[in-house]
Parts: structure tokens; sequence; C-alpha cells
């Protein structure tokens, strides 16, 4: 055996041997044909029959605001000291409960602030945001 020459068995072959490429196309058929008439089989139900509509309700929103001398103003109706608690339970057993959005003037004490946001979190209000103005 020498280096350099070619033997009659080493010959290159020219053509695709076909032969695994059929078997694996008849194995995928036998597959398909098996599983087709299992996918098929159902079991007959009466389904019931329901509305599909989207019920949007939107929960009313309580504009609470602090003026610059601290008198409370609940949309837009002053309100006493006194009377706030009592509103914001009345608003807090509703059914969706309302947001309530508090805009505080400026130039009022903080302390007011806290003490409306106090009295929301003692009537059981859940949703309180702050209401700003952008900067220009």
């Amino acid at each position: 055996m020498a280096f350099g020459t070619q033997d009659d068995t080493d010959e290159v072959m020219n053509e695709i041997n076909m032969t695994p490429l059929v078997d694996v196309m008849l194995v995928l058929l036998i597959i398909f044909i098996i599983t087709v008439p299992v996918m098929k089989h159902s079991v007959n139900i009466d389904l019931p029959v329901a509305s599909n509509e989207v019920q949007i309700s939107k929960p009313e929103t309580l504009r609470l605001s602090v003026d610059a001398q601290g008198r409370y103003f609940l949309n837009e109706t002053p309100v006493a000291d006194d009377q706030l608690a009592p509103q914001l339970q009345a608003a807090a057993a509703k059914n969706p409960q309302p947001d309530l959005h508090i805009r505080g003037d400026k130039a009022v004490r903080y302390e007011r602030v806290a003490q409306a946001m106090a009295a929301a979190q003692q009537a059981g209000l859940r949703k309180i945001g702050f209401i700003t103005e952008p900067k220009k």
C-alpha cells in the first residue's frame, strides 16, 4: 500500500444516498397517520353561552384642596375641619372606592396637608394622590 495511489474501494460518491431520507419520511408519515385521528376525537359538550362585554366603571375622584390659609375644600366646596373626617369616611364606604387627589397650595403649612392625609388614611381611603403643576 503506497501513498498517493488510489484503490478501487476509495472511489468518491457522486450521488446523494436517498435511503436515510426515505426512511425518515416514512416514519414521519406513520406518526402523522396515527396522531391525526386522535386529535380529532373529542367529547361533545353543550357549553353555556355568556356575554363577553367589558364593563369599565371608573371610580369617581375626590378633589381635596388646601388653600394658602389652610382651609379645606372637598370638590370645590368649603369643608370645616371637624366635617372633613366624616365626609371622607362616607366616601370610603362607597363601592368602588373613589380616588382622593390632594392639591395643596405651596404657601400652606405642610402640617395642614399632613392632617388631611391622616384623616383620609383613618377614613379608610386607599388611593391617595397629589396634584402638582409642571415646571415651565
